[in-house]
């Protein structure tokens, strides 16, 4: 635990900012949501419409299309996070070589080399977090697909032999989780940049974290994309 003591406490003061504000912002954004309209919410919506019409189609090939093009987009950025994380473990082969290059960039706060291995093994653990939330994501999708092809006839649904209603619930609170989950890996994504700020110094990594957190905030609750949807 050599690090506990080496490590100064304006680097852990920011790293405490840092995590709060990850964790804050992602508790604000659920709680808001409640309140008022997100981007997340409101596409919630029409996921519930996707699935309704799901139900009056059959065959269904074309949401089994919809759901594996919808899984792509995590499997992409699972496997980023795994060559990152790769990319990541070879600099801390080079790490000597990386701290002389951030000692002449202007501003840069001059730190050792084993405060500079802590802060890429900080970076490392949150892509290894975002690797599980997409894969997860992934994952959750398979289940979407498996309750799509079970999904019975629209006969079947006329009939009054399935709860047409509960289907459709059940199916778009599955699509819902598995969107909120590949959200999180981004978010992940989006304050692995802020991080990147810590290298050059700790006020730098809270300023950061707050361009992020403002970003995250626009585009959630106030985007144009989010206009047009709620519409």
């Amino acid at each position: 635990m050599k690090i506990l003591s080496i490590l100064p406490w304006a680097d852990w003061l920011a790293l405490v900012c840092f995590f709060a504000l990850w964790s804050g912002y992602a508790w604000f954004a659920r709680s808001w949501a409640k309140q008022r309209p997100s981007l997340l919410r409101t596409t919630n919506r029409y996921r519930r419409y996707w699935m309704e019409q799901a139900i009056e189609r059959d065959p269904r090939m074309l949401d089994g299309l919809i759901t594996q093009n919808l899984s792509t987009t995590p499997a992409f950025f699972s496997s980023t996070s795994l060559l990152i994380v790769g990319a990541l473990f070879a600099l801390l082969g080079t790490t000597d070589k990386a701290t002389e290059l951030m000692s002449e960039i202007p501003f840069a706060q001059a730190t050792t080399l084993l405060v500079f291995e802590f802060k890429i093994l900080v970076l490392i653990a949150i892509f290894v977090y975002s690797f599980f939330r997409f894969s997860w994501s992934m994952r959750q999708y398979t289940f979407v697909a498996l309750v799509i092809g079970s999904m019975p006839s629209p006969e079947a649904f006329a009939a009054g032999q399935h709860d047409r209603v509960a289907y459709a619930d059940r199916a778009a609170a599955l699509v819902a989780s598995a969107a909120e989950t590949m959200n999180d890996g981004l978010r992940a994504y989006y304050f692995s940049f802020a991080l990147l700020g810590w290298f050059v110094s700790p006020m730098a990594m809270v300023l950061a974290t707050m361009v992020v957190v403002a970003i995250l905030y626009s585009r959630e609750f106030r985007s144009e994309v989010l206009h047009i949807l709620k519409d």
